[in-house]
């Protein structure tokens, strides 16, 4: 089965994002790098920040940035830090509760990675982000800009949820999420996922020990079955989410790798062309522009439009912009301008754009042609429903990529 995903170092060196390439080569080409770095990673059995794990990570970092790349840290463990500080004998459920340990956990972690970089000569700078920062894109382009200020002042950016304040509706879910929107965000070369489990593998190791690693993924989607969705005792992600993660990066045009955090010199050894972990390959043709990044993996929809089948190949295959008359469905209260989601009869998504009317305006005349739309409403502004341009295929597995409730 490993050989049907891609199990071949000839392939390997052959194909990648942008060309022949071995790891090694792919990292020496990285300019930019999210790192995201789990709470398993960073705690002890006790829920406790390993003080020794995050000096040794730390200075791994300071080695990629070093070479002259920009290197984002995505820390988790501000809600294991406080669990650990307050005593508690594990991770509680209800939100208020998980609110108050991220309080009393994000000092205690923003600290120990501040004292880790000290020697390196890297001041650190905590970035605290709802999942609504992505859905506004004043607010979006404000994100990026202060991250390439704190890039030219010679700082490490360490992002983290802002758990203290997400509510259900506009969290994340999980860091493995906000790591690939970032990567999207700042338009990584790759995203580094540091978990407890050395990639994906073929079952699941702690029960089949016989279970093989995937070393190489080609193509993203021929591996999604194999997603687990187990949580560690104090972390909110498994491996599904790490794959959905992984999926919503590589389809903006980021490669993932995904390795163990907990291996000794882990990132050092991602730097050597060693083979551990797991490398996903970027979707080739999918060097998208920043503002279509945004548009297809980053903002929330606001509704969904469900196409008939004419319509749904018009838009997949021919490359047409979405008319009223393929609008099957209208779901979802929205204004002129939003992002909405287009999918098939089956609920799968398939796409996503900037709706030219409203969801009370486009349910009035969905599924008419120009000159009935006109004996209905008069003369309207715009032909389209979704404009070509302002569209992005974002292949759709049936769910929603970006944000999940907890």
């Amino acid at each position: 089965m490993a050989q049907e995903y891609g199990d071949n170092r000839a392939e390997e060196q052959a194909v990648d994002h942008g060309g022949a390439m071995s790891r090694r080569g792919l990292l020496d080409r990285a300019r930019v790098v999210v790192v995201k770095v789990g709470t398993q990673v960073l705690a002890d059995d006790a829920g406790k920040l390993s003080a020794g794990r995050i000096a040794a990570l730390a200075a791994q970092i300071a080695r990629l940035a070093g070479q002259g790349r920009r290197v984002i840290l995505v820390s988790s463990g501000a809600i294991g830090a406080g669990v650990g500080r307050l005593g508690l004998s594990g991770r509680p459920t209800e939100l208020p509760a998980l609110q108050a340990c991220a309080a009393v956990g994000q000092p205690f972690l923003m600290t120990a990675w501040e004292e880790a970089f000290t020697p390196h000569g890297m001041p650190t700078a905590q970035v605290l982000l709802t999942a609504s920062d992505f859905d506004h894109r004043a607010r979006y382009l404000n994100m990026r800009n202060t991250l390439t200020s704190l890039f030219e002042l010679g700082c490490v950016p360490i992002i983290n949820e802002n758990d203290t304040t997400s509510v259900a509706e506009i969290r994340f879910g999980d860091n493995d999420t906000l790591a690939a929107l970032v990567a999207g965000l700042v338009q990584a070369d790759l995203l580094v996922l540091l978990s407890g489990v050395d990639g994906l593998f073929e079952g699941d190791p702690r029960l089949d020990p016989q279970a093989r690693r995937v070393d190489w993924v080609p193509d993203i989607d021929a591996v999604m079955g194999l997603a687990q969705s187990t949580k560690s005792r104090l972390g909110t992600g498994g491996m599904r989410s790490k794959l959905k993660a992984a999926r919503l990066a590589v389809l903006s045009g980021t490669a993932v790798w995904l390795a163990d955090g907990g291996m000794d010199q882990v990132l050092d050894r991602l730097r050597a062309g060693d083979t551990v972990g797991t490398l996903f390959a970027a979707r080739r043709g999918t060097a998208l522009p920043a503002w279509k990044r945004w548009l297809g993996f980053s903002a929330r929809p606001q509704g969904s439009l469900v196409l008939d089948d004419g319509a749904r190949k018009a838009v997949l295959d021919l490359g047409k912009s979405l008319l009223p008359i393929g609008v099957a469905e209208v779901q979802g209260h929205f204004g002129k301008g939003s992002v909405v989601s287009l999918r098939d009869r089956q609920g799968a998504e398939f796409a996503r754009g900037l709706c030219n009317f409203g969801s009370t305006e486009l349910e009035k005349i969905r599924g008419l042609r120009t000159e009935q739309i006109q004996r209905v409403v008069g003369v309207v502004a715009y032909d389209e429903a979704v404009h070509r341009d302002n569209l992005v295929l974002t292949g759709g597995d049936g769910e929603p990529p970006v944000v999940e409730s907890p």
